[in-house]
């Protein structure tokens, strides 16, 4: 740590116009999509991107110090309204998932902002106790509860969703080097618990088995799994251009304005739309992630590489349940898919990755000769 330290000095303030662009071509795309998948969803989703675009723009701008003081207030904010989601009355059920809360017309998501908590959270405590990371009960301990806390919490409202969370945990405790027979004796605790919470639901189980038996029951449950990857081949070389889809009428591809947009995209963009796509996704990765390891502080690098990974991951989990790759998870695409939870939480982390590429720490060598 002091030897990584030691080779970087004060920071140099930068602006990345090709990582802004890649988000701003990707929020495009995902509205133009929408639109054409489910234009009555779409006003909603426009009123929401643009109160999000206010608060990516905030995000990308403000100090990153007042950021880490409201770090405590959010993690509270996250913990009362997964509770919420309990509470009858309050918490809603959609698709068999009890995930939402809804206050009046009003309704949210909090999983969406403990994808955003913990990231924050962990870089947080991380940085704090980089020079003790070695001490199990000072370090390790408090932010693995926390984690486990919110995880638990989630397993409840959508299990997918808490595997995803999970992964992305893990990694920030990697990068933050946490050593590695930690990683094995919670190998031994999650994937066993992870086995019974998934047998523990017919539901999930049954989409387990028709994963490993695809076409065993085409009218049931793999109707969706097929009809996607049927929207994801048809759409050729070219794609059927905008709004000339048909998979997406009279729902054969049930909810593909949401978790299964990307089957719409690429029935209408094709070959060349889903290149365009990776493309971008590929750009946001890697400027991304040179934006974060370049950071000054360990809080900057482990806050920036986690939101990068988790809107990376998160997009591949999507394009890979879409074509077939995956079991059907309930893992919206970012950018792309219905949802204000989802959308504005995307964009929360997209501004703050900007916000870190801004600010690059300048090599001492650099400063020595120029």
């Amino acid at each position: 740590m002091e030897t990584f330290k030691s080779l970087y000095t004060n920071t140099v303030r930068r602006r990345d116009p090709i990582l802004i662009a890649s988000i701003i071509i990707l929020i495009g795309l995902g509205l133009v999509t929408l639109c054409s998948a489910s234009f009555a969803r779409f006003k909603f989703q426009a009123i929401v991107c643009a109160a999000g675009i206010v608060l990516f723009v905030i995000a990308s701008l403000v100090d990153i110090n007042i950021v880490r003081k409201l770090i405590i207030p959010l993690g509270f904010l996250a913990l009362v309204l997964c509770i919420l989601t309990f509470v009858p009355g309050i918490g809603m059920e959609l698709g068999g998932a009890k995930r939402w809360i809804k206050i009046g017309r009003f309704t949210y998501q909090p999983s969406e902002m403990v994808k955003l908590f913990l990231p924050l959270y962990l870089a947080h405590i991380f940085d704090k106790k980089r020079d003790s990371l070695d001490v199990f009960s000072k370090s390790v301990l408090p932010p693995f509860v926390v984690s486990v806390g919110f995880i638990l919490l989630i397993i409840f409202q959508s299990f997918s969703t808490a595997i995803f969370i999970t992964l992305n945990v893990l990694v920030i405790f990697f990068l933050a080097g946490i050593r590695l027979r930690y990683f094995i004796s919670a190998f031994f605790i999650f994937v066993p618990l992870s086995v019974l919470l998934l047998l523990l639901r017919p539901h999930r189980v049954d989409r387990i088995q028709s994963f490993l038996s695809p076409g065993s029951d085409p009218l049931g449950i793999d109707y969706q799994s097929i009809n996607s990857v049927k929207a994801v081949s048809s759409g050729g070389f070219l794609g059927k251009g905008i709004g000339q889809g048909t998979l997406k009428i009279n729902g054969s591809v049930p909810e593909i304005h949401s978790d299964f947009i990307f089957s719409a995209y690429c029935e209408e963009g094709g070959f060349l739309g889903v290149t365009l796509f990776l493309i971008l996704l590929a750009v946001f990765a890697v400027l991304g992630y040179k934006g974060a390891l370049g950071s000054d502080t360990l809080f900057k690098r482990l806050l920036g590489v986690s939101l990068v990974t988790m809107i990376v991951s998160q997009s591949l989990m999507n394009i890979s349940v879409a074509a077939g790759w995956l079991p059907v998870t309930g893992v919206p695409l970012p950018f792309f898919s219905h949802g204000g939870s989802s959308l504005i939480t995307t964009l929360v982390s997209a501004g703050l990755i900007v916000n870190i590429s801004r600010y690059k720490a300048r090599r001492i060598q650099d400063v020595l000769y120029g």
